[in-house]
């Protein structure tokens, strides 16, 4: 997909298609009403016969409206007018690429932008725009047999940018947006990719390929390097697995030397048996998902890099499967974390944190000016949030209310749960410094302290995905969250917000 800004007066604007919104209470947007003027009312008129109502979710093709330069028009129902906010707006935006995607028109201008909340700016307008437009035009056929037609398919795409906004703010705003858009794209294609395709060594090799591209530079330690770190915890994880375990260190340097990184960690479980504490079948194929807190960090890496925020960024990736087998760690085992901190495995299918510790401990060379680590680390994640918010928690305040922000902005939102030192005590052990599970109250919490305690040197913030990183049933995929929260984050603290 191609984007561009585009100028001019809506009438004038030729293109295969152009959007203009509709209110429900048949009220017509700025540049819907200069279509009307020029078709001689052709709009008004078919709006209050019923076609069009406005309502939310809803759109219409018109062919060859009179006065209008553009082949088609496609009228986008925005809902009630007091009610339109930042939900209203990206629904609008992907109810027009969904009826643009089923029409012959190759490329198309957008006038929605104009319809955006006014307190959110032309800025972050454009940059929603290209963002959920990518994510709608996704399309995972990597296996498929048959691929689709794209001879006819929505290739370029305009937006007109709200008055007022510079040709250079709106020109970056967009670019920002297609670049989230694609690492969303990234971070959903690994997710996707079965379990026998994307190994630990595939993340290794997908990391290396990126940072050839991108110059990022990339680090891969094998099993042999672990093991001198002394990452026992990491490595306990694959014992019963016949993959090599990797750990994927890349370095995104643009910013000040002499400023701090920032350090991403992303769980990379390519799939999930539960090890020895093995699973129910069912749904165990979604499994494979959890490694997306992996596929997050690359997707956000990737983002920055194209957008060359001026930040440095390491992203950390352990990597690992958990499998039952003869050599498999068991439930009562006791290991050894690269901290020192021992650790007695209450059960083997709590993998997520064992291997998220030593990494939390490996980020401390890098005297970070904060860490922030994203897993699907917890199926109580779901039960207390839903599918519609990550978990967040943290031991810095600040850093919390930064991440809450830049998810608010994105609306790839987040929710602040306590880690308070009385949660502590349920994960006791007689037989250990700490136990890996502290039973079913608060066990996203539970988990969080956990890691907790490989995080004193450093302010640290954990984001649980297992609620948002994918989607079952009939739409069935990763979706790309929580990249647009971080690259948000990272806009920020790279002052480009």
């Amino acid at each position: 997909m191609e984007f561009s800004i585009k100028n001019g007066s809506p009438e004038k604007l030729r293109a295969g298609a152009l959007v203009v919104g509709v209110f429900e209470s048949r009220k017509l947007t700025a540049a819907a009403s200069v279509l009307d003027a020029a078709s001689k009312g052709r709009i008004a008129e078919i709006v209050a016969s019923g076609d069009m109502e406005g309502k939310a979710g809803s759109t219409l093709l018109l062919h060859k409206l009179p006065g209008v330069a553009a082949d088609r028009v496609l009228l986008v129902g925005l809902g009630k007018e007091k009610e339109f906010g930042i939900r209203e707006y990206r629904d609008a935006i992907a109810n027009s690429v969904r009826a643009l995607r089923d029409t012959g028109a190759t490329d198309a201008i957008s006038t929605l932008a104009d319809t955006a909340p006014r307190k959110k700016g032309a800025a972050w307008a454009l940059r929603q725009a290209a963002t959920v437009s990518l994510d709608v035009l996704y399309r995972y056929d990597t296996h498929a047999r048959h691929k689709p037609d794209e001879s006819r398919a929505l290739a370029k795409m305009a937006f007109v940018a709200p008055k007022k906004t510079s040709a250079a703010a709106a020109g970056e705003a967009l670019a920002q947006g297609e670049a989230i858009g694609h690492g969303m794209a990234l971070a959903r294609t690994l997710g996707n990719l079965p379990p026998n395709v994307c190994t630990p060594t595939y993340l290794a090799e997908q990391a290396v390929g990126l940072g050839r591209k991108t110059g990022i530079a990339v680090t891969v330690l094998e099993r042999a390097d672990m093991q001198k770190l002394g990452m026992g915890s990491l490595l306990s994880v694959g014992n019963g697995s016949r993959q090599p375990p990797k750990f994927i260190a890349m370095e995104y340097r643009a910013g000040k030397k002499a400023d701090a990184p920032i350090v991403l960690v992303g769980k990379g479980i390519t799939f999930d048996s539960g090890g020895i504490s093995l699973k129910p079948g069912e749904g165990m194929d979604e499994m494979k998902y959890d490694m997306c807190g992996a596929a997050s960090v690359l997707g956000t890496m990737q983002a920055l890099a194209a957008m060359k925020l001026p930040i440095n960024v390491v992203g950390l990736i352990p990597t690992t499967e958990n499998m039952p087998g003869g050599a498999a760690t068991r439930p009562g085992d006791v290991v050894k974390s690269m901290s020192g901190q021992t650790i007695e495995i209450l059960n083997t299918d709590a993998e997520g944190r064992l291997i998220l510790c030593d990494a939390l401990t490996y980020a401390e060379r890098y005297d970070p000016a904060c860490v922030v680590d994203i897993a699907t680390l917890t199926g109580a994640c779901i039960i207390a949030l839903g599918h519609v918010t990550s978990g967040l928690m943290a031991n810095d305040d600040a850093l919390a209310d930064q991440l809450y922000q830049a998810g608010q902005t994105s609306h790839d939102r987040a929710w602040r749960l306590p880690i308070w030192d009385d949660y502590q005590e349920q994960l006791k052990s007689n037989f250990a410094d700490v136990g890996n599970i502290g039973g079913r109250p608060a066990g996203s919490i539970t988990a969080a302290c956990f890691l907790a305690r490989f995080t004193k040197k450093y302010k640290w913030a954990h984001l649980d995905i297992a609620g948002t990183a994918w989607k079952s049933g009939k739409e069935k995929g990763a979706t790309g969250r929580p990249v647009p929260l971080l690259t948000h984050f990272l806009l920020e603290r790279a002052g480009k917000l």
